[in-house]
């Protein structure tokens, strides 16, 4: 999947999205969505991906931490721009890369539960009390069909994870997301339940990523690859800078259709396959340079959603309580502080000692929840043995 909005039409809704849950420390690894991942798999975690995840994350928070320079430095504005052009859409490919195999089984069925609607949830309402204690809302309200800030990705996160299903029997899977998101975004009436015009607009990436095998991400990581990549990020923070007085930031955000940003229906059309063809040549050229070996770095793939979740507390309280009218921050060096503090934070809070104090509410196991399912018939024996006794289904 992905700060407090400079417009109304924002409000409430976040800039970024989370990254994409993440997996536990060893012994108890997960999956790329928050769902623990049996012991046996612990030992399968490809480094690559932990470390995309975990430079991703950073990203976010560095985002954040700019948006407050955004009208007071084109510089950082174009960073800005630059970094939300790419790091969601990169998130929201891993998340598809990660559910190919996604399906109604039950164990998995259980594992969405408990690692993406329970964190939904807690953290939805988690933030609701934080807004009514900073003064932020007048009264205490939770709704569980209007998320708020980064809870909005765990929403479409449960959304897409349903219909992958669906995406693998279609014949031509990303063409018709594409129009399902160019289709969201000429459309005004589309609800703001669950956030639906962004899990829309978003979903072209999430079924590119379902598409995607192994070997697309070695070939963007060949060397001829990363060279590349270098020029054109450079000519991508260029425009950037071009764009910044030009364009509407919110397009970058997906949280609208094309008429409530004034422009339109044709215009939504086309901003749709530019956005999806840039952030995607963007997003390849981001992880042409993600390590693939194990890193200092790489364990902390693992503990993202802890990060992208718990940081965002901090960060509209460094609006709410005016952290940034601080003299110093609002110098250059104060701009780079704040950079290095922003990266320092949410790397601390992926760590496995954060992890443990917090799992109890991102990774529940919540066996009481679940009934245990026994099989009908006697479990099937090795060749040449045979068994009466009934065996019980993995949980």
């Amino acid at each position: 999947m992905i700060p407090v909005p400079r417009s109304s039409a924002r409000q409430g809704t976040g800039r970024t999205a989370p990254a994409e849950p993440p997996a536990t420390p060893a012994g108890r690894t997960a999956g790329a969505s928050g769902e623990p991942t049996p012991p046996a798999l612990a030992k399968q975690r490809d480094a690559f991906f932990d470390n995309a995840k975990y430079l991703a994350i950073v990203l976010v928070a560095l985002g954040h931490a700019w948006e407050p320079y955004y009208h007071g430095s084109r510089s950082a504005a174009s960073l800005y721009l630059f970094v939300y052009a790419f790091h969601m859409p990169a998130f929201t490919v891993i998340s598809g890369y990660f559910s190919r195999s996604f399906d109604v089984r039950r164990d998995r069925l259980q594992r969405l539960v408990t690692g993406v609607a329970v964190p939904f949830v807690v953290f939805q309402t988690a933030f609701a009390l934080f807004r009514y204690w900073a003064g932020d809302i007048p009264s205490l309200t939770v709704s569980l069909l209007d998320p708020w800030f980064l809870t909005w990705f765990l929403a479409a996160l449960f959304i897409w994870r349903l219909t992958a299903p669906l995406w693998r029997i279609v014949r031509w899977p990303v063409p018709l997301a594409l129009v399902i998101a160019i289709a969201a975004s000429a459309s005004p009436d589309v609800g703001t339940e669950l956030d639906l015009q962004r899990v829309l607009q978003f979903l072209p990436f999430f079924v590119l990523g379902m598409c995607l095998k192994a070997e697309h991400f070695s070939l963007v990581r060949r060397w001829p690859v990363r060279i590349a990549a270098v020029p054109v990020l450079a000519v991508a923070l260029v425009f950037a800078y071009w764009a910044v007085p030009r364009m509407n930031d919110a397009w970058f955000y997906h949280t609208d259709s094309a008429e409530n940003l004034g422009a339109p229906w044709w215009i939504g059309a086309l901003m749709q396959l530019a956005m999806f063809g840039c952030s995607l040549v963007l997003t390849a050229c981001f992880l042409a340079w993600v390590p693939g070996r194990r890193m200092w770095c790489t364990a902390l793939g693992a503990g993202t959603l802890y990060g992208y979740l718990l940081h965002g507390f901090l960060a509209k309280a460094s609006r709410w309580w005016d952290w940034y009218d601080a003299g110093w921050v609002r110098t250059p060096w104060g701009a780079i502080a704040v950079t290095f503090i922003a990266g320092a934070v949410v790397t601390l809070l992926c760590t496995p000692p954060v992890q443990r104090v917090f799992r109890c509410v991102m990774e529940p196991k919540m066996t009481w929840a679940f009934r245990t399912e026994h099989r009908t018939g006697a479990a099937a024996a090795p060749a040449g043995k045979r068994t009466t006794e009934k065996q019980p289904s993995p949980q």
